[in-house]
């Protein structure tokens, strides 16, 4: 089949989309082809995910459950754990997880395992599109010459492109589609097809050069934010020595309308984004022999936070005439950032464990993370009461949800340590001390 043919298909509407992982970016993705009307075939290696999604029940927050079962009613998704559904798709787009090894390498394994099965039912007239972010140089290196080598010419036979996901999970304002989309093709034509595919579901697509300058346009992204986190990290840190109040800072620097973005500082980074990507950046720069300092040093002051943190706590408890050891603390929040149920890298699971290795007795509370894993033990959360609050010597905020009381949290907690000023509104208490 000829890049016409395809775009024939684009325009007629008759495209037929897969999705590889459906995940907190797989599954919106699919869900915005589906609601362009374009039916769409999610393909997924957990038997769980498969059936609930069959069901019509959104395990993302960000899916509306009722507008996904109408859709998987009408018959516009569907998912399955067969990649052999791909003889029948046209499109197919690659949104599975990349981790860090143990070793703090790339782990693109789940890239590799997704690009073989694809290869196994590859067809000609097929557009392949990784959103997986990954280090500069994937698409070419990895994924064209697979292709190539089962004798499918990338650009003629087969379409190769790169888009990166920017999923900002909880946003309010930006979802899938009306967040603009970077797209790099391998070839002119691998780039016209991949944005006549994605122009069916997203607003605005951004076409580039190159599979490389999409892949590092979204490092570059993270990258950006993980250094200016760092800074104002650092920030907080110096504006104790120093005894000024690190928000009332950023809150001034803020007032000027040029020349500043507010950055705000917290317990650590987490999320499946900043405290990776900027990484395989730095990987990447290692094998061209070039250290990526700016990265390098960002990443060790965000690292350190869940211990700065740890410390503050045991230096407040002692204000108290408490010691660390032996006390009870309460955490409240183990999401990585406010109103969502993702604990993926969440600093708050740092600093569980570096509370407990210390000697205090934890518990936590979040209302959209039933339980968590901290090396080999399960946590479960607890309720939120006011006996448990006043129970507790300490409340340790590390995920500012908007649904915490905060000013009954405040009025019963014999201290809590604020680390992202959620309690800022109470103003200044004797009880509360913030990072």
């Amino acid at each position: 089949m000829s890049l016409n043919s395809l775009l024939d298909k684009v325009s007629n509407r008759t495209i037929r989309v897969g999705v590889v992982g459906l995940g907190y970016v797989g599954l919106p993705l699919a869900v915005e082809f589906a609601r362009a009307g374009i039916r769409v075939t999610g393909i997924e290696v957990s038997a769980d995910k498969v059936r609930r999604l069959l069901a019509g029940e959104s395990y993302i927050l960000d899916v509306d459950a009722d507008e996904l079962k109408a859709l998987v009613s009408r018959g516009l998704i569907t998912a399955t754990s067969d990649y052999g559904a791909i003889r029948e798709l046209d499109a197919i787009s690659i949104c599975v997880p990349t981790p860090l090894n143990k070793t703090g390498d790339p782990d693109i394994s789940f890239i590799i395992s997704a690009r073989d099965e694809i290869l196994k039912h590859a067809h000609p007239g097929l557009l392949i599109v990784l959103e997986s972010t990954t280090y500069p140089g994937t698409t070419e290196e990895l994924i064209v010459p697979a292709f190539e080598a089962k004798g499918l010419s990338v650009g003629k036979d087969v379409f190769v492109a790169f888009s990166p996901e920017r999923v900002d999970p909880g946003n309010p304002t930006y979802q899938t589609r009306n967040t603009p989309k970077v797209v790099g093709g391998h070839t002119e034509a691998c780039l016209k097809a991949a944005l006549a595919v994605y122009s069916l579901a997203i607003e605005k697509p951004i076409p580039v050069s190159s599979t490389k300058a999409a892949e590092l346009a979204k490092l570059l992204e993270n990258t950006y934010r993980s250094i200016n986190i760092g800074l104002v990290n650092e920030l907080a840190i110096m504006c104790n020595l120093l005894g000024v109040d690190v928000w009332e800072v950023i809150g001034a620097a803020a007032s000027k309308p040029f020349g500043f973005m507010p950055f705000y500082p917290g317990p650590g980074l987490g999320g499946h984004c900043i405290p990776i990507d900027p990484i395989y950046l730095s990987w990447k720069l290692k094998t061209l022999k070039y250290r990526a300092r700016f990265i390098e040093l960002a990443d060790d002051i965000n690292r350190q936070m869940p211990e700065y943190v740890v410390s503050r706590v045991a230096m407040a408890l002692n204000q108290n005439e408490r010691a660390l050891k032996g006390s009870k603390i309460l955490v409240l929040g183990v999401a990585y950032k406010a109103d969502i149920d993702d604990s993926r890298e969440s600093p708050a699971l740092d600093v569980i464990d570096l509370l407990e290795k210390r000697g205090a007795g934890v518990s936590y509370h979040d209302p959209y993370i039933t339980s968590v894993t901290i090396g080999e033990t399960k946590h479960s959360s607890v309720s939120l009461t006011e006996s448990g609050i006043a129970a507790c010597d300490a409340v340790v905020i590390t995920t500012g949800h908007s649904c915490f009381d905060y000013e009954l949290i405040a009025g019963r907690a014999k201290l809590v340590f604020d680390a992202r000023n959620a309690t800022r509104h109470l103003g200044s208490r004797p009880n509360i001390v913030r990072l």
